[in-house]
């Protein structure tokens, strides 16, 4: 198994005065039709990100239904357990570290969080699914020596009605993977997810509300978080485990602090200042915490070249202002 010493050493007891070695500084790094190749990773180096978050996919074709179908030819590449095994590869060839976080998809992108069964026959089939699923991708996980594995991203009814299913599910993946478990909270979600003693970091989708202003400056951004920061560290050293940000990012529009979940597919109103305030106000209130990990910022697609660009509104920081942010900080920490 890889040496995770020196990574986690000083998230072992929170709340002395251990020395921060080193962040998990990561790319969410989007599943694309292609092969990762060398210019891909190079780009991802270039902003001094340490890891990578890989994501393949399942798929479900409505909220109400309890099948997942994952790792199937009409897939693209990196959505399957083949492309995750060749991004996984090649990142550790790299030297950066990888956190798997296979993830689900509902039909015309409803929320992950509002799946649920309207019957015990249906939540037990979701159950033999989901476990299938991820399952699959946490021998995968062992199999490629990666360096963290997400349970879940945003379930939060799932958690909530089937709370000894997931804690039965915990047991079944340490059982084939050895490294270090996460999972992927909404940041409205996190305060009741039951389960945090049982894996390694609290993961949260940090998509918090910060400011109503059209381009908030760092300052209102950084008072904006300050009751939601003091929350999320009161449950780190609560829990005495470290806090890890499985996403975070903000698209470069107006209001971006405001609803900062939120996804539609206009093309106007582009606000890069927005977004580079936004980047920064994250970076300087959480990243000199001893309580928290690092994070992955959402999202990075493999083709640089053509992601993002000073006239696109959405959430990756590619070709931006907020790029240089991330580089910035990400070499501090």
């Amino acid at each position: 198994m890889r040496n995770l010493g020196l990574l986690f050493l000083f998230f072992i007891q929170l709340g002395c005065n251990d020395q921060v070695v080193e962040k998990l500084n990561g790319v969410s790094f989007v599943a694309s039709r292609d092969k990762v190749s060398q210019e891909h990773v190079d780009a991802v180096r270039n902003v001094n990100a340490k890891c990578a978050a890989v994501m393949p996919f399942g798929f479900i074709r409505d909220k109400d239904s309890p099948e997942i179908i994952f790792d199937t030819s009409r897939q693209w590449f990196g959505e399957t357990r083949t492309g995750a095994r060749q991004y996984i590869d090649i990142l550790h060839e790299n030297g950066l570290k990888v956190m798997l976080k296979p993830q689900i998809w509902i039909s015309r992108g409803e929320f992950t969080g509002n799946l649920i069964m309207n019957s015990e026959e249906k939540w037990k089939a979701l159950e033999i699914s989901y476990t299938n699923f991820i399952m699959e991708y946490a021998t995968l996980a062992q199999e490629t020596q990666a360096d963290a594995f997400c349970i879940g991203t945003e379930l939060e009814q799932f958690v909530d009605h089937r709370p000894q299913y997931w804690t039965g599910l915990i047991k079944q993946i340490r059982s084939v993977y050895e490294g270090k478990l996460t999972y992927a909270a909404n940041w409205d979600e996190y305060g009741r997810t039951p389960f945090w003693d049982d894996l390694d970091f609290i993961g949260i989708d940090a998509y918090f509300p910060l400011s109503d202003e059209k381009t908030p400056t760092v300052e209102q951004l950084r008072r904006g978080w300050q009751p939601h920061k003091e929350k999320i560290r009161s449950l780190a050293l609560t829990k005495k485990k470290p806090i890890i940000f499985t996403e975070y990012g903000y698209r470069s529009n107006n209001y971006t602090a405001k609803k900062p979940w939120l996804v539609d597919h206009s093309k106007d109103d582009v606000n890069l200042e927005a977004q580079a305030n936004a980047t920064k106000a994250i970076f300087e209130e959480f990243w000199k915490e001893e309580w928290f990990a690092g994070g992955f910022v959402w999202k990075w697609f493999i083709d640089h070249e053509k992601a993002g660009g000073i006239n696109d509104n959405r959430f990756t920081p590619q070709n931006k202002p907020a790029q240089e942010v991330i580089k910035s900080f990400y070499k501090l920490y």
